[in-house]
């Protein structure tokens, strides 16, 4: 089978949904399917695109067994809605670039983070008359940040724009349970098009490595400084553990709040946080989560529960750690269920300091919690168990349309 996979986001890019859209290529592969990647230059968070790229329309490049077309996206950081909408315009346009260079395809896969890369996509299955399945990372415009849909006439059109998508999709994956009441309930869509596919975890990069020399517990934030994270919170908490020597707080990755979070640990003059501001490898990320004593997804609160699931929880599990999980809704239920961390309310940060603490005093308990998530997600979420649930509703969908 051949598969074109379009993703705006793709690594070297941070975040989510370039992470789940590469899993899911490995695990094609793994699976023996042709896969052609079309992908913005890397460019995300910080619009840092490679100035050998910048006067380009597209470039070819070739790793991990997949073909990878970049193209064009302009030199500016995904940060505030007007940006972001120049930036999926962007990919919309240029993904079309490569055209001409696109030879057989038996389907399309199109990963978020916007569903509106499907309309780019339309266009190839019409020429090449094959299905489109419709990947959903975030829900559109649920998932939107609130004071962008305050607007009464944006959130109409974002709501006219995914029942367009979800409709003209041949099948959607959506990546969490959570979702699937929304496409199905809100948007009508029929539950026999919806197929749940998690994100996954390469659980040969990400896993248990030996522990690093030190006598201090680290909490370990690894991923994109975005708006999506409380970060006061896990700073507010810092400053009551300033009194135990032995607890560091580390925040690894960059993104729009970056500046926000330096400001706020000098002008708190936290001795205990250290960041980490710089873009990693996947390598050095895994090797950077298993240094760590715990890992931390501290999700802002919203108001409203989450429907969705960060990769980032794949991740730490694998690398057999405990989790601490600010959060509510599907994240929360996730951690709960796989027994793989400890769950506190999105803003606590009394709550976050006392799990800290608890883990800390309690090792083997932490290292129960650890173990638990990494069974989990080897048994279930590798990148090969993904790729073949993928397959499988790829071969179904072929056969149907």
């Amino acid at each position: 089978m051949n598969v074109l996979i379009f993703s705006q986001i793709f690594p070297p890019d941070l975040g989510g949904s370039a992470t789940r859209a590469y899993n899911v290529a490995k695990g094609l592969l793994a699976h023996n399917v042709n896969v052609t990647v079309i992908a913005g230059f890397p460019h995300y968070p910080t619009g840092n695109v490679p100035r050998h790229l910048r006067k380009k329309a597209l470039a070819i490049e070739y790793f991990d067994g997949m073909k990878v077309i970049r193209t064009y996206m302009p030199p500016i950081p995904a940060k505030g809605f007007i940006n972001r909408i120049i930036l999926f315009t962007s990919f919309m346009l240029s993904s079309l670039f490569p055209f001409f260079l696109v030879r057989r395809i038996d389907c399309i896969f199109v990963a978020n983070p916007q569903i509106l890369s499907i309309y780019p996509a339309l266009i190839y299955k019409f020429f090449h008359r094959c299905p489109v399945v419709l990947n959903v990372d975030d829900l559109w415009p649920e998932d939107i940040e609130p004071e962008i849909t305050r607007s009464s006439l944006i959130r109409r059109l974002g709501e006219v724009l995914a029942k367009i998508a979800y409709v003209i999709a041949d099948a959607i994956t959506p990546i969490s349970p959570g979702y699937t009441k929304v496409i199905n309930g809100k948007y009508g869509i029929p539950e026999s098009k919806i197929h749940v596919v998690r994100g996954g975890v390469d659980t040969s990069k990400f896993k248990p490595m030996p522990s690093k020399n030190d006598e201090k517990f680290t909490v370990l934030y690894s991923g994109a400084f975005s708006v999506a994270y409380d970060f006061d919170q896990v700073l507010k908490a810092a400053k009551i553990l300033e009194k135990y020597e032995d607890v560091e707080i580390i925040l690894q990755g960059g993104g729009e709040l970056l500046h926000h979070v330096k400001q706020r640990v000098a002008e708190m003059k936290l001795k205990n946080v250290k960041i980490i501001d710089k873009i990693l490898s996947r390598q050095d990320v895994a090797k950077l989560m298993s240094e760590a004593d715990a890992l931390l997804l501290p999700l802002r609160d919203f108001g409203r529960p989450y429907l969705g699931i960060s990769s980032k929880l794949y991740e730490y599990q694998a690398v057999g750690k405990p989790i601490i999980c600010c959060a509510n809704g599907q994240p929360a239920e996730y951690v709960n269920e796989t027994k793989s961390g400890i769950v506190v309310k999105p803003g606590d940060y009394k709550a976050l300091v006392n799990a800290i603490l608890y883990l800390k005093d309690n090792s083997e308990i932490a290292e129960k919690l650890g173990t638990s998530g990494r069974n989990y997600v080897v048994e279930k979420l590798s990148i090969e168990s993904i790729g073949r649930e993928m397959l499988n509703v790829f071969q179904q969908i072929v056969r149907e349309v």
